[in-house]
């Protein structure tokens, strides 16, 4: 066979050469540039900041920006923002004289302590108190109302308040009886006077906590500081158990894979400036440390695990054929620093093609690590070697006994014979090899037609319920309990404040005109199919449903809204500019504010949206319901966000993996062009990473996982990463090739031989990735998991897919 007597365009050796004459002939210049480089990069560490939540991420996308815009256009009486404090009562019934003086009482104590720096209480108390007496205005005179009031006074003056302040069921539990009235939880949303990103935020809301903790009842707080504050509990003891679990892990690999303890901590060494520099990177370059940063040191100590176990293997199995140290590391040095440049750019191309994501933390998180890569190219390629070198001529000087020189996978070891087991079945029964692959693939195929993209922010919050694996984690490294979690999804079950079923039409225009609300009238009679509906029009909250409030309490208003209201459908058709005024200077101007703007020229309507309906069924009738509207409207709300969010998701995955596989493929058919002569080699690294792709997003539906904030990365980073296996394989099947032209026994000495160190290295690079199920969060534990599942799903497909492919390849 002639298919190596093309001309090579470049000869490898003019590339490792210098290289290795450096590494060789001056290892103590060498040395010391990474111990200068090493100072310099530490330095950056104390930098580093940390970004807890979630913020960032709806930062990053246009909707988002709406909503915010139009939150601060418009007053909000039950608005929850960054800078107020959330405080849950619970009771058999809210509305009891009991209960309602029991919110006051704590209302009256958060109000009074001037370190609270309270702006605004809203809650049901005080509005049941002023529906008894309008006049009673200050907190004390409330309380003095409601207790000598008598229980059926109360619950009245709650039937008042539901039925006048219909907004007031939102700070209500989805249980509420309007008719009795009975709800089992209110919300106190309490307004700080504050920066939303004061530091002081969380001792304010640690101090409320401890208010309501020294009361009689059932009290819950929550707050974006107490959040944030319990993220970066979450980060630091996620890093606490992932960390060690992973060191532990990488040593008892590393013990197996080296067996000898100077290469144990040569390893091992590496690995930790590997972390240093990475990290002293982000500090230098602003990165904060978020919890999508935790896998980044598990990713990067996968990848040097895979390094230096290669290096020192292959090293070792030339110094087993007896040459000298010099001339084993010249030999594995020049074919392992292609092999390393190989997988590096792959790796950095798989991870650098998240910087393609329209989300920021996705973006920063590719950009580390991928110079996290880069880094570990740089010590494992070069570092490890030039020191490995040094330490062994000094071994040999003083004369310092070798554990070990034997590789893993030999000729006589049991993984080897494992590992050739596969190419004798795809030499000897191809087809059979074939057909099981093909199966599987095809029922992984149908299953990832399944998968779903989604974005919850409860995604980042650490768990409510410690799963199986951190609970058999003895209690003295175990993470603790998250109440603010529990605390979260009580809320979510609970009330609807969050507005998650609610859609905003955001209206601007010169509302003044006599027709422009009656036609925002109409636009009701015509739902969509995911919009609540009653006697066939839409359920929603609007300037009008202010005015008739008003008009109940104030017969003169009345009496104007009725003699412009020529259509007698309770919507003003004339004169609109005197009753907005009217309006404005009553005692209803707070409530009208939230829903038109002074100028009387923008305008929000609120619409309840169908709970059962999915966000993109409800986002694409918004957006073609506000087509119908006369005026210029945009629709937003949570609900429109999260569907942005979970579309920029899917779309930065999709994009990221065609990134990275189509550049993957070409850099590799170039690089395997020049280096070999043959570009479709280059190719033929791609059908295992193909399979193993489909394996992985098949095996999501299955698990329950679904295209998240963190997950979305999986498919470009399983490109990076897995392709590193294929890469090790084929560049050393050819070198065995070309000095015998037999493909059935050069495959059998690659994966008796580099088959061993990729053994080595899946076991490693999956173990510290399954380590990260340790972490307190379960978008981090799902991660770990997919990760590992992708270098095994990497590997399998590469000690079986790839024989076939490279038997077929030979022989056109």
């Amino acid at each position: 066979m002639t298919m190596f007597s093309k001309k090579i365009s470049i000869d490898p050796d003019e590339l490792t050469d210098p290289l290795n004459h450096q590494i060789i002939e001056h290892s103590k210049k060498v040395l010391l540039v990474f111990f200068v480089v090493t100072l310099i990069l530490a330095a950056g560490l104390p930098k580093i900041g940390i970004d807890a939540g979630t913020e960032r991420f709806f930062e990053s996308v246009p909707e988002h920006d709406t909503q915010q815009y139009i939150n601060n256009k418009f007053g909000q009486s039950f608005k929850i923002d960054k800078s107020t404090t959330e405080i849950i009562y619970s009771s058999d019934n809210i509305f009891s004289k009991r209960s309602i003086l029991k919110l006051l009482e704590l209302q009256k104590e958060v109000q009074q302590d001037p370190s609270l720096r309270v702006d605004k209480v809203t809650g049901v108390a005080s509005g049941v108190a002023r529906m008894i007496d309008p006049l009673a205005t200050d907190i004390s005179d409330q309380i003095q109302v409601i207790k000598s009031s008598t229980n059926l006074e109360v619950l009245k003056a709650g039937q008042e308040l539901i039925e006048t302040r219909s907004e007031t069921q939102r700070i209500l539990s989805k249980d509420l009886n309007p008719n009795q009235p009975r709800a089992s939880d209110t919300m106190l949303i309490i307004s700080h006077s504050i920066e939303e990103d004061s530091t002081d935020l969380e001792r304010i809301q640690k101090k409320i906590r401890d208010i309501t903790s020294t009361m009689d009842g059932e009290f819950r707080v929550y707050g974006s500081a107490l959040k944030n504050a319990k993220f970066d509990v979450a980060i630091f003891e996620s890093l606490s158990l992932v960390v060690p679990s992973v060191t532990i892990l990488v040593f008892v690999f590393l013990v197996i894979a080296y067996r000898d303890p100077i290469d144990l901590l040569l390893g091992l060494l590496s690995l930790i400036l590997a972390l240093i520099w990475t990290f002293g990177f982000m500090g230098y370059f602003g990165i904060p440390f978020s919890l999508v940063m935790i896998a980044v040191p598990v990713l990067v100590l996968g990848v040097g695990i895979d390094f230096g176990i290669h290096a020192i293997n292959r090293y070792r199995e030339e110094r087993t054929s007896n040459k000298p140290i010099t001339k084993s590391m010249w030999i594995s040095n020049s074919q392992l620093l292609i092999a390393f440049f190989i997988v590096t750019v792959t790796n950095i191309i798989g991870f650098s093609s998240n910087l393609t994501a329209d989300l920021e933390p996705i973006r920063e998180f590719g950009a580390v690590v991928s110079i996290g890569m880069f880094f570990t190219f740089l010590l494992f390629g070069i570092f490890l070697p030039t020191l490995k070198f040094h330490i062994d001529k000094l071994r040999k000087k003083y004369n310092i006994p070798q554990f070990s020189l034997t590789p893993l996978g030999g000729k006589g070891s049991i993984l080897g014979k494992i590992l050739r087991f596969s190419e004798k079945l795809a030499n000897s029964r191809p087809l059979i090899l074939i057909t099981i692959i093909l199966i599987i693939t095809a029922g992984a195929f149908y299953s990832a037609t399944n998968v779903k993209s989604e974005f919850e922010d409860e995604d980042f919050l650490p768990y409510d319920d410690l799963p199986w694996q951190i609970e058999i984690i003895p209690d003295r490294f175990a993470p603790q309990e998250y109440e603010i979690t529990a605390t979260a999804n009580y809320i979510r079950d609970s009330f609807e404040t969050t507005q998650s079923e609610i859609v905003t039409i955001y209206v601007e225009g010169n509302l003044k005109k006599d027709h422009s609300l009656e036609s925002i009238y109409r636009r009701g009679q015509d739902p969509p199919t995911s919009f609540v509906t009653k006697n066939g029009r839409t359920v929603s909250q609007s300037i009008i449903d202010i005015m008739h409030e008003y008009a109940q309490q104030d017969p003169e208003f009345a009496e104007l809204l009725d003699k412009n209201d020529l259509s007698g459908n309770g919507v003003p058709d004339r004169n609109l500019k005197t009753i907005y005024q009217e309006l404005l200077h009553s005692t209803y101007r707070n409530q009208a504010l939230e829903y038109i703007t002074e100028d009387m020229r923008s305008m929000r309507i609120d619409y309840q949206v169908k709970a059962d309906k999915t966000d993109k069924e409800v986002t694409v009738d918004a957006k073609s319901f506000t087509e119908r509207f006369r005026f210029d409207s945009t629709a937003t709300g949570d609900i429109i966000v999260f569907r942005a969010l979970t579309e920029a998701l899917t779309a930065s995955a999709i994009k990221s993996f065609l990134v990275a596989f189509f550049l993957t493929a070409i850099f590799l058919s170039i690089t395997f062009g020049l280096l070999e002569g043959y570009w479709s080699l280059g190719l033929i690294n791609m059908a295992p990473i193909t399979v193993a792709l489909i394996l992985l997003v098949g095996s999501m539906p299955i698990l329950g996982i679904a295209f998240n904030a963190l997950t979305a990365t999986i498919l470009a980073i399983t490109v990076g990463l897995g392709v590193a296996y294929s890469v090790h394989i084929t560049h050393r099947f050819i070198d065995e090739y070309k000095k015998q032209e037999k493909v059935h026994e050069s495959l059998l000495i690659t994966l008796g031989g580099t088959g061993g160190g990729v053994t080595a290295s899946i076991l490693t690079t999956a173990g510290s990735a399954l380590c990260t199920t340790l972490a307190a969060s379960p978008i981090l534990a799902q991660f770990g998991l997919l990760t590992a599942l992708s270098t095994f799903y990497s590997y399998l497909a590469a000690i079986t897919v790839l024989p076939l492919t490279l038997h077929a390849w030979a022989k056109c």
